[in-house]
């Protein structure tokens, strides 16, 4: 079997399909690289075709290789390499009929644990992700339009403001109660005494995580915010490779990492993530903004490591989250996604659905 052409298509979301001689296809889905990543995978796939699609990780590396000069450390070029990789797990398994998940060794477990990111917390998307089951939210804090900062440039914090935050999580936590997990995210906006002066405030509210409360790329940084606090610390979700994890690890700058999977590497890259976090017990808790599709192609890798906290659902306002994908029934069930046990990823776009989406008579051109 060999590669014949890739394809992508931007249809509430970003995909991407390997064909080959044989006539199987797989497809991935990429975040946060849209058009770019389009033009990337145009320019490289011609190092793809004709070649065996088994050898994935073979195949990720020759074509990161042969452009390291053009960027391939990190940002699109990675995002670009992770939709093909995907695509290419998805196709290894129809081959050869089994899931990913046994492709990457088999699994820890059956369900993979959501938590429903609600962005700022109301007491109708409170109801809406209890009814729901998930038993674990998130709720942004950082604010730019707060009236009590000192300029929309300036992230010090100020009393005002951190009155605001420290009132924002009370309030987030009187109305879940005090068995659901809460995290709590900051966008990696505020400079490093903010961090811990907020990390430090927000202790009596039994956080499963405060997130990014300075910017990735100083980890000497993140590292004194977590040598501040009891709250646990995470990030990682703008970092690349194993590479751009190297270090945040190897200090133990965190409590916990969250590589977006569909972004920083793909789904061989991502094992190897969690497989050198295992070794400073620290847990995976991968960022996730994408839709089902790179949604599920992340559990096959959080079914596949023993250290697997929770998984990001970030489209509680999305109206057509059940409608993008085929399933005999929808994906999340009472805060978890029962793994597929179908070939591959295990479920298909529904591309009758986007193509309405986009008003387009072809997905993939």
């Amino acid at each position: 079997m060999k590669i014949t052409d890739i394809k992508t298509a931007q249809a509430g979301g970003f995909y991407i399909r390997v064909f080959t001689d044989e006539g199987l296809t797989g497809t991935g889905e990429a975040v946060h690289g849209g058009a770019g990543c389009a033009n990337i995978i145009e320019g490289i796939k011609s190092m793809f075709i004709g070649e065996d699609p088994l050898n994935i990780d073979c195949l990720f590396e020759k074509a990161r290789r042969a452009r390291i000069f053009d960027g391939a450390l990190a940002g699109n070029f990675v995002t670009a390499l992770t939709g093909i990789e995907i695509a290419l797990w998805d196709l290894a398994g129809k081959a050869l009929n089994i899931p990913v998940y046994r492709l990457l060794g088999g699994k820890f477990r059956d369900k993979i644990r959501l938590y429903a990111d609600c962005g700022r917390m109301t007491e109708e998307k409170a109801e809406k992700v209890l009814s729901m089951g998930f038993n674990a939210v998130k709720i942004d804090i950082d604010d730019a339009s707060d009236p009590n900062k000192l300029d929309r440039w300036n992230w010090s914090i100020t009393p005002g403001e951190l009155q605001r935050m420290v009132d924002q999580v009370a309030s987030a936590r009187e109305t879940i109660g005090p068995n659901i997990d809460l995290a709590v995210d900051m966008h990696g906006r505020y400079d490093t005494h903010s961090g811990v002066k907020v990390a430090c405030a927000l202790e009596p509210y039994n956080l499963m995580w405060l997130e990014e409360p300075v910017p990735p790329e100083n980890v000497d940084a993140m590292f004194q915010v977590k040598q501040s606090t009891q709250t646990p610390i995470c990030a990682g979700e703008n970092l690349y490779l194993r590479y751009g994890f190297r270090d945040l690890l190897e200090k133990q700058a965190v409590d916990i990492i969250m590589p977006d999977l569909p972004k920083c590497g793909g789904l061989s890259e991502g094992r190897k993530i969690a497989n050198i976090a295992e070794v400073y017990y620290i847990p995976l808790a991968p960022h996730n903004v994408s839709g089902p599709l790179g949604t599920i192609a992340s559990c096959h890798v959080c079914a596949s490591v023993p250290n697997f906290l929770v998984l990001e659902w970030h489209r509680l306002s999305d109206p057509n989250w059940d409608r993008i994908a085929i399933t005999e029934k929808p994906l999340i069930q009472e805060g978890y996604i029962v793994l597929p046990d179908g070939p591959g990823l295990g479920i298909e776009l529904n591309e009758d659905f986007l193509r309405q989406l986009t008003n387009r008579g072809k997905l993939f051109e």
